[in-house]
């Protein structure tokens, strides 16, 4: 997952990232607008963007100016420079990736996306989630009158229990915006998400939205989710949705699914394309594997030696949270660090020849006496990966005749 830094027009950088599919080759391209005062880093904004992933979409999700780790104040990101953000962003992504043909936005996100798309020939279709059918609605979230700008150039508000600094322009940009207009004038493909139970911004907003837009529009019930999507179900099913609806929209190749053929996990390696880059499917789950640069891989994926190491981390970590809970241990967090390499066998009593030699070290994080961190350490070594790796497997291996394995 790329992390980028993009300057925008008024010279501040904006933190980044780029969710890809597995295979590290997205067919279309999305950006992500965040709800206001949150990042593009809330976990709602990563579960949708990489539930869009699987649908073939690499996507962009950011921090608009003043929020999360981008440059600039709080003051300055106001609606029309959350705009200006999209279109900065928009134009970066078609410069050096890909023109982004969908855009994505969450509550005030949703609505700066659809006026960004209504100024973007490039963007296809937008969605949008718990979106407010006024811009101006945004300004009920905080308490202030003109009579504190007369007192002060800026003001401190409220804003869900967090302090931020305006000023009055700050309040005057989110007026000048007229949505219903924007969204009865885009004439492009548009899905409206919303919770009927949202208590942020109501249902009526998605109302007035889908009857200003023009068809094609669909409209999806988040039902008994929250205005932020903080179920992680929640957001799952949101970015599936979007995916499953923007198919309609988009060219998309038809990717086929690697077939394990009724074995536990299957690797391919097509050597026309690709030099060491591999892609693995189990029976639900894709991953990549590749080498790094420095031996001639692309670095798309971990290696077979850190997938091996990952494999030994997630079991131990696995294991040690199992025996916690049934001691009733405060354990609240484990760090499983590990290294393969290679030793001499003088430094390993009792062996000959090169050895592989694998380290790991634990942080255990909880409220533990010294006597409990030593048993977890002594249960790390129980975990069943780990019993494999020093018991030896028998690798039996034979050839099979089916044809690329593609279904």
């Amino acid at each position: 997952m790329p992390k980028l830094q993009i300057k925008n027009t008024k010279g501040y950088v904006l933190n980044a990232f780029l969710e890809l599919p597995a295979h590290q080759k997205p067919q279309q391209y999305a950006i992500f607008g965040h709800c206001f005062t949150c990042s593009g880093s809330l976990n709602a904004v990563k579960n949708i963007s990489r539930e869009l992933t699987n649908h073939g979409f690499g996507v962009l999700r950011f921090d608009f100016t003043g929020l999360g780790l981008s440059e600039g104040s709080f003051k300055e990101s106001h609606f029309t420079a959350n705009v200006k953000d999209l279109l900065d962003v928009h134009q970066y992504m078609k410069e050096n990736y890909g023109t982004p043909g969908l855009l994505v936005g969450h509550s005030l996100g949703g609505a700066a996306v659809l006026v960004a798309a209504s100024m973007l020939n490039d963007v296809k279709a937008v969605a949008t989630i718990g979106a407010p059918s006024k811009v101006e609605h945004v300004k009920r979230l905080f308490n202030y009158s003109n009579l504190d700008f007369e007192k002060n150039n800026v003001v401190e508000v409220n804003i869900g229990g967090r302090p931020f600094t305006i000023d009055k322009t700050f309040v005057e940009n989110f007026s000048e915006i007229n949505l219903p207009q924007i969204v009865r004038d885009l004439r492009k493909p548009y899905l409206i998400l919303h919770s009927p139970t949202d208590s942020i911004v109501g249902i009526e907003n998605a109302k007035e939205l889908y009857l200003k837009a023009h068809h094609p529009k669909s409209f999806i019930s988040l039902d008994n989710a929250d205005h932020l999507l903080l179920k992680i179900e929640d957001s799952q099913y949101t970015g599936k949705m979007i995916g499953t609806w923007a198919e309609r929209y988009f060219d998309f190749e038809k990717t086929e699914k690697l077939s394990t053929e009724g074995e536990q996990v299957v690797g391919h390696l097509d050597l026309i394309e690709n030099n060491f880059t591999t892609s693995i499917q189990t029976t639900k789950h894709s991953l990549t594997a590749d080498e790094p640069s420095s031996v001639g891989g692309d670095d798309f994926g971990p290696s077979p030696y850190e997938l091996l190491n990952a494999g030994l981390a997630a079991c131990t970590a696995m294991t040690l949270n199992l025996y916690a809970e049934r001691k009733k241990w405060d354990l609240q967090e484990v760090f499983v660090y590990l290294s393969h390499g290679k030793k001499h066998s003088d430094d390993i009593a009792g062996k000959t020849g090169q050895l592989d030699f694998i380290t790991k070290k634990l942080d255990l994080v909880g409220d533990l006496t010294e006597e409990q961190k030593e048993r977890l350490k002594e249960i790390a070594a129980k975990c069943p990966v780990h019993k494999t790796l020093t018991a030896g497997a028998i690798i039996e291996t034979e050839l099979v005749h089916h044809k690329s394995g593609l279904k």
